[in-house]
C-alpha cells in the first residue's frame, strides 16, 4: 500500500469516527473552550451515557470538573437493547470473543478525535485538566487533515510543574517550571506488532508505589482499552513523573518523562525515528522480530546505548521467536542489559519492579537530556508538523513586550511600561479614602481639607493622562477581529510572563520566609510589596487598559480609548475575568468597570439577569481550584505570581436553564485569601480584609465561605469578617445565601460525626454575630439566624481533599470532583427555589457595586440613601404611598362633607339631644370607615412588597414604617374629622339661636304685611301710596329689632390659657393678666430669664438665636390664627385649643436645642393668645354682623314690598317669586355645592396635572423647591426657607396653586365643571318633583307648589341644603298656579347658571377664594408633602422619608452648618463644614443635648438615634448649598448676627450650573 493510500486511509477513519460521534461539525479546530463552560442541565445534572453522541460532551463536561474517572465513565450505561438477551447465557462460547465495538469507543481514539475538533487554546485547557488527573498527554498526535502527525507542543505549554530532587530535600527547595521546557531524561516505549506484554500496563506499574496504583496510561485491561483502536495508531503519548523529595514515597529521585507510542512501529515509522532520537532510551517490546522490522531497527543510530529490547518469555511454540530475537540481539550488539526478558512466573507487578530498577540504573549514565521545546527541530527535519507553528505571529507580539524583562527587574519594567498603575495610583486612591474619612485634617478646617484633597486628586488625574508604547501595542493586538487569534496572543503574554516571574518570586519568597521568622514588621511589610511588585501577568496589561479609560476625560476620549469598554465586555462574554477590585492600590476603577457591563448589557439586549457567587476563605485554601472545579473555568491557582483583589467572570445560562435560574448569567467572583497569617501582623490587614469581604458579599446572592480544617484559627477571623459583612446587608435588605464548605473531610460518616463540629461552628458564629451586632449598634441582632437564613445541616457541606496521595503525582481525588459537582447542583437549587432571589441585571449591579464601594471608603455601613437603586425605589414606593394616602384622605373628606351638610340640614325644631345623636352617630360611622381605609392601605403596601420587579427586597426594613404611618394617618384624619363634626355641630347651635331670632322677626314682619294689607283693601290707594304705608310699617315693626348677644372673646381665650397652665401650678404668673386684647400688642422680645442654662444665656447675649426661634413660631400660629378667621363662620373655643397644641408642639422641639424655662412659655403663649384673641373678636363680630336679624329682613324688605302691592292689586308674581326662590334659596346652596368639592377637585387637578411630579414624593417636592430658589436666586427666599422651613412650604404650595389655577382659567373651569354637575341634578329634581305619589303630575294650584319644594329637598337631600327660612319668606302668600312656576323656576335657574358663569369669568381674586373654602388645598397639599418636619439637627435640613411614623428621619442633600445659625465660639465666624463631612471626621460637636460638653461627631446617634446622616454620594453632591453659602455669605452673617464663613478657594469657583447639577445627582433625577 503506498505512503498516499495510508495518509487518505487514515484520513477517512478519522472523518468516519468524527461521524460516528457527531463530532465532524467541530473538524477541524472549531470546538471553542467559551461553549463548554456554558451552564446548561447537563452541566449539572449528569445522567448515563446514552448514545455515541453523548460520550464526547460527557468526558469533557467530566473532565472539566476534573474528575480522573471521565476515560472510564464514557462507557458505563450505553448497551444497545439487542445485546441484552445475548449476555444472559454465561456460558456462551462467543462471551469473551463477540466484537461490540462498533458500539464503544477505545477512550484513546477519543481523545485523538477531540484534540483534532479542540482550538488551540480548548488544547491546552483539556492537557492542563489532563494533567492534573494524572492522565498521559498527546505529545504526537496521528495524522489529521494536513497527513501529518503533529508536535503538540503549544497545547502542553501551559502545564507548570513543582517538584522537589531528592538532592534539594534537606534545603526544602523546590523546582518550579514549564514541563516542556525542562530537560529531564526522555524514555520512550515501543511495541513490535502485537507484543503479549502490555507496555502501558507496565509502565502504570512502573510509575505506581505501593498501594497508590495509577492508570496513567490506558491499557488493554483499563476500561475501554479493549475495544479496537480505529485512529489512535501512531498517537504518542508523554507522562513525567516527579519526585516529592522522600526517598520512601518516590519511584525515581529525579524527574523523568516517559512516551508511549500508540500501535506496531512500523506503521508508525516516522514516530518511531523521532522517539529514538530525542529520547534518552527507547524500550521496544517484542515477541519475535521479522525481516522487514530487523531492517528498521538495524538501521538505527547509537543503537548500543539507546536501544532496550523487552519480551516476554512464552511456553509452547515460543522457541522461534525467542530465535528471532536472539538473531536481532547478536546483530545489534547489544549488551545483555539491553535485553530484558519477562520469566511467566513473573506476573506484571514484580517484572514491573525489576523494570523499574533498569531505568533507574540507566538514569545514571544520563549525561544529555533534551526539553520538548528543544525537540521542534527534530520534529521539523523528520517532517513533523508542529502545532505551535501556526502561532508564530502571536509569539513575536508577545516576545516584543516582554524582551526588555530579560535585561531588568520586573518591579522597574512595570515602572516604565505600566505607568498608570504606580505610585499615582495607590495614592489616589489613598486620597479618595482619606477625603472619606477625614482623619488627618491638621489645622485646616474639615471643608479646606477636602478640598485640598481634591485638588491634589485633581493634578495626580492630569498626570495620568500619558500611557506608554507598549500598552497601546498591547490594545492594539487585543483589537483584532479573529479572537483565536486575541486568545493565542494572550497565552503566550501569560506564559512569558509567567516565567520570569517565577524567577524573580522565588527570590522573594525565599526571603520573606525567613523574614517571617523573625517577626519584623516594618521589613515584612516591604517584602510583602517587594511580592506584589514583582508580579507580572496579563491582568496587569489588562488593568492598565482599564486605567487609561478610567483616566480618560470624557471631552478628551479620542476614538481608539472610547471602543475600550466594549473591547473588554467581548473578552467578559468569552469567558476572560474582569478585574473588580484592584488588589494592589484597594481601589475599584468604577467608571472603566461601570462602563464595561453596560457595553456588555447592551451586546446582550439588555438581558443580563445575574445570578452572583462569590467564594471567601483563608489564604490557599483551594478558594479558586474550587470554583474552578465546580464550573470548568480558570481562575489562577495559588503558584507562581501574586495578584490581590476581587475578579469577575460571566458563565452564560444555556437556554434549558434561563428560565428556572431566573437569570442570563453567573458571575463568578474569586477573591485573593483573607487573614494570610503572614500578613496579619501588618498594621491594615484586618481593615483590607474587612473591605474586601464587605465588599463582595455585599454584590452576591450566594457566598461560599471556604473552610480548610487545618486553618481554624485564621478561620476564626474570616467568619467574623463574613458575619460583620451579613449583618450589614441585612441592614439594606439584601438576604444572601451562605453555605460552608469544609475542605479535606473524606470519612463516609463525617456529615453525622461532625455535627458537633457544625454545632460549635454555629456556636461561633452565633457569638460573632452579637460581637458584630453590638459593634454596628444593632443589639435586637443575638443569633446568626437572625441576619440569615441557616440551617445546620443543609448550609454545611463536607469536600474531601483535592488529592488522592501525594503530590506531585497524585491525581485529583474523584471524592473531591464529585462532592464538588453534588455541592454545585444543590447550591444552584437553593438560589433557584429561594423565594426572596430576585435578580439583578446589570444597571442593578452596577448600582449596588457603587454604593457598596462608597461605604467602604467611608467605614460606615448606614448607606441605605446613598445607594440610588435603593433610593429609586424607595421614592417609587413614597410615590405610590402619597397617592394611596391622597386617596384615603379624598375618601374621608367627601364623606366629611356629606356629613357636615346632614349636620346642617337637620330639622331646626328638632332639639339639640337629637342633634348630639346624630353626630355621635357619624363620630361611630366615621371611625368604622376610617378602619376599613386603613385595612384597604395595608393591603396596597403588602401586595407592592409582593411584587418581584422592583427590588423591592433593598427597602424591606421601611415595611414597618410604611404600615405605621397608615395608623398614624388614620389617627391625624379621625382626630380633624371628629373636630369638624364638633365644629358644625357648633356652627349649626349658633345657627339655630340666629335662626330662631329670624323666625320670629318673621312672623311679626309677616303679621304686619298681612294687617296693613287689610288696612289698606277697603280704600284705592295709588302705588306711590301704597309703598308710603309700608315703609311706615317697616319702620315701626324694625324698630325694636336685637340680634345675637356679643361673647366676650378675650376672656374665652385666656381662660383656656389658664386651662392649659392649671395642672402645672403657674397660674400664680396669669393671675395678674385680666385682659388680652392689649397683650401682643408690641413686637414679642426674647430675654436672657427665658434661659435656665448659664451658657445658653451667653450664646442669646451673643447672637440671639432663641429671638429667630420665638419669630418663627409667632409667625407660623398667626397664619394659623389667619386661615381660621378667613372663613364665614364664628369663633369656636377649638380654635384656640389647637393653637395651644400647636404653640406646645413647637416649644417642644424648641426645648430640645435652647432649654428654655415656663417664663419664656408662658410670656410666648401670652403675646400669641392676645395677637389671636383680637383677631378671633373681628370673626366674632363679622358673624354677627352678617347674620343681624335686622340686616337679613333688610335684604328681604323689597321682597316684601312686592308681595304686599301684588296682593293689593291681585297679581300673579309668579316669575319674580321664582326668580327670588331661586337667588335667596337655591344660589346659596349651589355655592356652597361648587365650595364643598372644590378644595378636593384642585387637589386632584394638580395631583394628576402636569405639576403632579413635584407633589409625588417628599425627595421630588424638595428638589423643586431648591431648584426654584437657586433659579430665582432672592435671599430672602433662602432665609425664609432655612428659618421658617414649615411656613415657607406653605407659602410656596399657595403660590404653586395660584399660578396653576390661573392658567387657562383652571379655577373657572373646575368650577363651572361642579356647576353642572349640580345644575344637571337641580333639573333632574325639579322634573321628578312635578309628580305626585301616584305617578301623574301636581295638580295646578297654589297649594303644590309647597308639595313641588318638599320633593325637590327630598331628591336633593344628599347635594344641597335648602333654606327653610329663605324659603318661607319668598314663597310668602304665594297665589301662582304650580305649573307656571316650574316654568319660571327652570327659566330662572337657566339665568341663574348664566349669572353664575359669568361670575366665575370675571373672578380674578383667586387666593381669597381658596382661603375661604372649607377644604383648603393649600392643606392638603402640604399635608402630602411636608412628612414628619423634623429637621437635621446640626444644618437643619427637612427630613424627607416617607409617612410620618418612619422610626428614622434622613434628608438627600444637608448643608453648611453656619446656614443653620451654627457658627464658632470663638471667632463668631459661621461654620463651613457640612454634617455629613462632620459626622465621618474625627471632629466634636456641643449643643444644649451634650449639657455643653464635647462629643465625637461620629457617635452622634448617642443623642439622635432617629437621624441617619450617611456620607454625601459624591463630593459634588453638596455644591447646591456651598455655592450659596459662597454667594450670599456676608448677608447670611449680617442676618444672624455673625461673621461671615472662611470657606475653601475651591467653593468660590463653583458655578451656578455645577450647583444645579449636584442637587440633581443627590437627589437622583436624571
Amino acid at each position: 500500500m503506498s505512503a498516499v493510500n495510508t495518509e487518505e486511509g487514515a484520513l477517512t477513519a478519522l472523518l468516519n469516527f468524527l461521524v460516528k460521534l457527531g463530532l465532524k461539525d467541530f473538524y477541524p479546530n472549531k470546538l471553542n473552550l467559551h461553549s463548554l463552560i456554558e451552564i446548561k442541565k447537563k452541566s449539572i445534572e449528569e445522567k448515563s451515557v446514552l448514545s455515541l453522541e453523548e460520550i464526547p460532551w460527557c468526558f469533557l463536561r467530566k473532565l472539566f470538573k476534573m474528575n480522573a474517572e471521565c476515560r472510564s465513565s464514557i462507557q458505563s450505561s450505553f448497551r444497545p437493547e439487542e445485546n441484552i438477551e445475548e449476555d444472559n447465557d454465561l456460558f456462551d462460547d462467543d462471551l469473551y470473543t463477540t466484537d461490540d465495538s462498533r458500539d464503544k469507543v477505545n477512550p484513546l481514539d477519543l481523545i485523538v478525535a477531540l484534540f483534532h475538533c479542540a482550538d488551540s487554546i480548548l488544547q491546552q485547557e483539556m492537557a492542563l485538566k489532563m494533567s492534573m488527573c494524572q492522565f498521559s498527554l498527546p505529545l504526537l498526535l496521528p495524522r489529521g487533515h494536513k497527513s501529518q502527525c503533529t508536535l503538540m507542543l503549544w497545547a502542553l505549554r501551559d502545564i507548570v510543574k513543582e517538584w522537589r530532587p531528592h538532592d534539594m530535600s534537606e534545603s526544602r527547595g523546590f523546582v518550579e517550571d514549564n514541563i516542556v521546557q525542562a530537560n529531564i531524561p526522555f524514555f520512550s516505549f515501543v511495541r513490535l506488532k502485537n507484543s503479549s506484554l502490555s507496555k502501558s500496563q507496565v509502565l502504570n506499574h512502573v510509575l505506581s508505589r505501593g498501594q497508590q496504583n495509577c492508570n496513567i496510561f490506558i491499557h488493554r485491561d483499563a476500561e475501554g482499552g479493549a475495544v479496537k483502536r480505529e485512529i489512535a495508531d501512531g498517537l504518542v503519548e508523554v507522562c513525567w513523573y516527579l519526585p516529592c523529595g522522600s526517598e520512601s514515597l518516590d519511584v525515581f529521585p529525579q524527574p523523568v518523562a516517559f512516551a508511549d507510542l500508540r500501535g506496531d512501529i512500523c506503521e508508525s515509522l516516522t514516530q518511531f525515528n523521532f522517539l529514538f532520537q530525542v529520547s534518552t532510551a527507547t524500550f521496544v517490546f517484542l515477541d519475535s522480530v521479522e525481516e522487514s522490522e530487523n531492517k528498521i531497527l538495524s538501521s538505527l543510530q547509537d543503537v548500543k546505548s539507546k536501544l532496550f529490547l523487552v519480551f516476554n518469555r512464552k511456553g509452547g511454540n515460543a522457541r522461534e521467536e525467542m530465535r528471532s530475537v536472539k538473531r536481532l540481539v547478536d546483530e545489534l550488539g547489544l549488551p545483555k542489559n539491553r535485553v530484558k526478558g519477562r520469566d511467566q512466573r513473573l506476573n506484571v507487578a514484580e517484572f514491573s519492579k525489576k523494570f523499574r530498577e533498569v531505568i533507574k540504573a540507566s538514569l545514571l549514565d544520563v549525561k544529555d537530556t533534551m526539553s520538548i521545546v528543544d525537540m521542534v527541530g527534530k520534529a521539523v527535519e523528520l517532517g513533523l508538523s508542529v502545532d505551535e507553528s501556526k502561532t508564530k505571529s502571536q509569539r513575536k507580539a508577545a516576545e516584543d513586550f516582554t524582551k526588555e524583562i530579560a535585561v531588568q527587574s520586573i518591579p522597574h519594567y512595570k515602572k516604565l511600561n505600566l505607568t498608570l498603575q504606580g505610585a499615582n495610583w495607590k495614592r489616589l486612591s489613598k486620597l479618595e479614602k482619606e477625603e472619606c474619612r477625614l482623619k488627618t485634617s491638621g489645622d485646616s478646617g474639615l471643608e479646606e481639607h477636602q478640598c485640598q484633597l481634591q485638588e491634589e486628586k485633581r493634578q495626580i488625574r492630569q498626570q495620568q493622562q500619558n500611557s506608554s508604547k507598549g500598552i497601546k501595542s498591547f490594545i492594539k493586538c487585543l483589537s483584532t477581529s479573529d479572537k483565536e487569534e486575541r486568545d493565542v496572543f494572550l497565552k503566550w503574554m501569560k506564559l512569558k510572563f509567567d516565567k520570569h516571574s517565577r524567577v524573580e518570586l522565588s527570590v522573594v519568597r525565599h526571603k520573606f520566609k525567613e523574614q517571617c521568622k523573625k517577626r519584623d514588621v516594618k521589613l515584612t511589610e516591604e517584602l510583602d510589596q517587594a511580592l506584589v511588585d514583582s508580579s507580572l501577568g496579563t491582568e496587569h496589561y489588562m488593568r492598565e487598559m482599564g486605567l487609561i479609560y478610567e483616566f480618560s476625560t470624557s471631552s478628551s476620549t479620542a476614538d481608539e480609548i472610547s471602543q475600550l469598554p466594549g473591547l473588554a465586555a467581548d473578552m467578559l462574554l468569552d469567558g476572560y475575568p474582569l478585574e473588580l477590585l484592584d488588589g494592589d492600590a484597594s481601589n475599584v476603577p468604577e467608571r472603566w468597570v461601570t462602563d464595561v457591563l453596560m457595553e456588555l448589557h447592551k451586546k446582550v439586549g439588555h438581558r443580563s439577569r445575574l445570578l452572583v457567587l462569590t467564594v471567601l476563605g483563608v489564604q490557599s485554601t483551594g478558594k479558586s481550584t474550587l470554583l474552578n472545579t465546580m464550573f470548568g473555568v480558570q481562575f489562577p491557582v495559588s503558584s507562581g505570581r501574586c495578584t490581590r483583589g476581587a475578579f469577575m467572570l460571566f458563565l452564560k445560562v444555556g437556554e434549558d436553564l434561563k428560565s428556572e435560574l431566573n437569570c442570563d448569567f453567573i458571575v463568578l467572583i474569586d477573591t485573593e485569601g483573607l487573614k494570610a497569617p503572614d500578613l496579619a501582623q501588618l498594621e491594615d490587614s484586618y481593615e483590607h480584609d474587612n473591605q474586601l469581604a464587605t465588599f463582595v458579599i455585599g454584590l452576591s446572592d450566594a457566598t461560599i465561605i471556604n473552610i480548610a480544617m487545618e486553618n481554624s484559627t485564621e478561620m476564626k477571623d474570616v467568619l467574623q469578617i463574613a458575619v460583620h459583612a451579613f449583618l450589614r446587608m441585612k441592614e439594606i435588605g439584601k438576604k444572601p445565601v451562605c453555605h460552608f464548605v469544609h475542605q479535606n473531610v473524606s470519612s463516609v460518616s463525617a456529615h453525622d460525626k461532625n455535627i458537633t463540629d457544625r454545632k460549635h461552628l454555629l456556636d461561633q458564629l452565633n457569638e460573632m454575630t452579637q460581637i458584630a451586632a453590638e459593634m454596628e449598634k444593632k443589639p435586637s441582632i443575638k443569633e446568626f439566624t437572625d441576619v440569615l437564613d441557616y440551617d445546620m445541616d443543609k448550609n454545611n457541606w463536607n469536600i474531601p481533599g483535592l488529592w488522592h496521595g501525594t503530590p506531585p503525582m497524585a491525581p485529583v481525588n474523584t471524592g473531591y470532583s464529585e462532592a464538588v459537582a453534588h455541592f454545585k447542583k444543590k447550591l444552584l437549587q437553593t438560589v433557584k427555589k429561594d423565594p426572596c432571589n430576585e435578580v439583578s441585571q446589570i444597571p442593578e449591579f452596577l448600582e449596588m457595586m457603587k454604593s457598596l464601594w462608597q461605604a467602604v471608603k467611608y467605614e460606615n455601613f448606614i448607606f441605605s440613601f446613598r445607594n440610588t437603586l435603593v433610593a429609586h425605589t424607595y421614592d417609587n414606593l413614597c410615590k405610590e404611598f402619597s397617592q394611596w394616602e391622597w386617596e384615603f384622605r379624598k375618601e374621608i373628606l367627601t364623606w366629611q362633607r356629606q356629613a357636615e351638610l346632614d349636620i346642617l340640614k337637620a330639622e331646626y325644631e328638632s332639639d339639640v339631644e337629637t342633634w348630639n345623636r346624630l353626630v355621635g352617630g357619624k363620630k361611630s360611622k366615621v371611625s368604622d370607615k376610617i378602619t376599613d381605609q386603613q385595612t384597604r392601605m395595608r393591603e396596597k403596601i403588602t401586595d407592592y412588597y409582593k411584587m418581584k420587579d422592583k427590588q423591592i427586597h433593598l427597602i424591606e426594613k421601611y415595611k414597618e414604617d410604611f404600615l405605621n404611618s397608615v395608623k398614624g394617618l388614620g389617627d391625624e384624619i379621625k382626630r380633624s374629622v371628629l373636630a369638624k363634626l364638633e365644629c358644625t355641630l357648633e356652627l349649626k347651635l349658633n345657627l339655630k339661636k340666629v335662626q330662631d331670632i329670624q323666625r320670629d322677626y318673621r312672623g311679626v314682619i309677616e303679621q304686619k304685611v298681612m294687617k296693613l294689607l287689610g288696612d289698606c283693601e277697603a280704600s284705592t290707594l295709588t302705588e306711590e301710596e301704597l309703598t308710603q304705608e309700608f315703609e311706615k310699617m317697616w319702620a315701626e315693626a324694625t324698630v325694636n329689632v336685637s340680634g345675637l348677644r356679643e361673647r366676650d372673646i378675650a376672656a374665652c381665650v385666656l381662660k383656656l390659657l389658664r386651662k392649659n397652665f392649671c395642672n402645672r401650678n403657674f397660674n400664680e404668673d396669669l393671675k395678674n393678666v385680666t385682659d388680652l386684647k392689649e397683650i401682643g400688642t408690641d413686637p414679642f422680645k426674647t430675654k436672657r430669664k427665658h434661659l435656665d442654662s448659664y451658657w445658653q444665656k451667653f450664646k442669646h447675649l451673643l447672637r440671639g438665636d432663641l429671638q429667630s426661634v420665638a419669630d418663627r413660631i409667632i409667625d407660623s400660629c398667626t397664619r394659623f390664627v389667619r386661615d381660621k378667621v378667613q372663613t364665614d363662620g364664628d369663633y369656636q373655643d377649638s380654635f384656640t385649643k389647637d393653637l395651644l397644641e400647636q404653640i406646645d408642639e413647637s416649644l417642644k422641639q424648641c426645648y430640645e436645642h435652647y432649654k428654655t424655662n415656663t417664663k419664656f412659655e408662658i410670656d410666648l403663649k401670652l403675646h400669641i393668645c392676645g395677637v389671636a384673641s383680637r383677631e378671633f373678636i373681628k370673626m366674632h363680630k363679622r358673624f354677627l354682623s352678617d347674620n343681624d336679624p335686622q340686616t337679613q329682613l333688610e335684604k328681604y324688605k323689597t321682597q316684601y314690598l312686592f308681595d304686599f302691592l301684588d296682593l293689593y292689586n291681585k297679581e300673579d308674581g309668579c316669575q319674580r317669586k321664582a326668580k327670588d326662590f331661586v337667588q335667596s334659596c337655591i344660589k346659596p346652596a349651589v355655592k356652597q355645592f361648587i365650595c364643598g368639592s372644590l378644595g378636593v377637585n384642585i387637589v386632584d387637578d394638580i395631583l394628576t396635572g402636569s405639576h403632579s411630579a413635584e407633589y409625588s414624593s417628599r425627595t421630588i417636592f424638595q428638589y423643586n423647591i431648591q431648584k426654584e430658589l437657586l433659579q430665582h436666586e432672592d435671599f430672602k427666599s433662602f432665609v425664609r426657607y432655612i428659618a421658617n422651613y414649615e411656613i415657607y412650604v406653605k407659602f410656596w404650595i399657595f403660590q404653586q396653586i395660584l399660578q396653576k389655577m390661573s392658567e387657562d382659567k383652571t379655577l373657572c373651569k373646575l368650577k363651572n365643571n361642579n356647576l353642572q354637575v349640580i345644575d344637571k341634578k337641580i333639573s333632574e329634581a325639579i322634573d321628578l318633583a312635578a309628580i305626585g305619589e301616584d305617578g301623574a303630575p301636581l295638580p295646578d294650584n297654589k297649594e303644590s307648589i309647597t308639595k313641588l319644594i318638599s320633593n325637590m329637598r327630598k331628591h336633593l337631600i344628599k347635594d344641597i341644603s335648602l333654606s327653610v327660612e329663605a324659603e318661607k319668606t319668598t314663597l310668602f302668600q304665594i297665589q301662582s298656579s304650580c305649573h307656571s312656576f316650574i316654568s319660571y323656576l327652570k327659566n330662572s335657574m337657566k339665568e341663574l347658571k348664566e349669572q353664575l358663569e359669568e361670575e366665575f369669568s370675571n373672578s380674578h381674586d383667586i387666593g381669597e377664594t381658596l382661603n375661604k373654602l372649607p377644604i383648603k388645598p393649600q392643606d392638603e397639599l402640604f399635608k402630602q408633602v411636608f412628612g414628619c418636619g423634623r429637621q437635621c439637627p446640626f444644618c437643619k435640613a427637612p427630613c424627607e422619608a416617607g409617612g410620618k411614623e418612619h422610626k428614622q428621619h434622613h434628608a438627600a442633600v444637608h448643608r453648611p452648618q453656619g446656614l443653620g445659625r451654627v457658627r464658632c465660639i470663638s471667632s463668631e465666624k459661621l461654620v463651613n463644614s457640612l454634617c455629613t463631612t462632620d459626622v465621618h471626621s474625627d471632629g466634636k460637636f456641643r449643643n444644649a443635648d451634650t449639657k455643653e460638653k464635647w462629643h465625637p461627631y461620629k457617635d452622634y446617634t448617642k443623642y439622635y438615634p432617629d437621624w441617619i446622616i450617611p456620607p454625601d454620594s459624591t463630593t459634588d453632591a453638596s455644591d447646591y448649598w456651598k455655592y450659596v453659602l459662597v454667594k450670599y455669605n456676608h448677608r447670611f452673617a449680617e442676618e444672624y448676627k455673625a461673621k461671615p464663613a472662611d470657606v475653601p478657594e475651591a467653593w468660590r469657583r463653583l458655578t451656578k450650573e455645577q450647583a444645579l447639577k449636584g442637587l440633581r445627582d443627590a437627589f437622583n433625577m436624571k
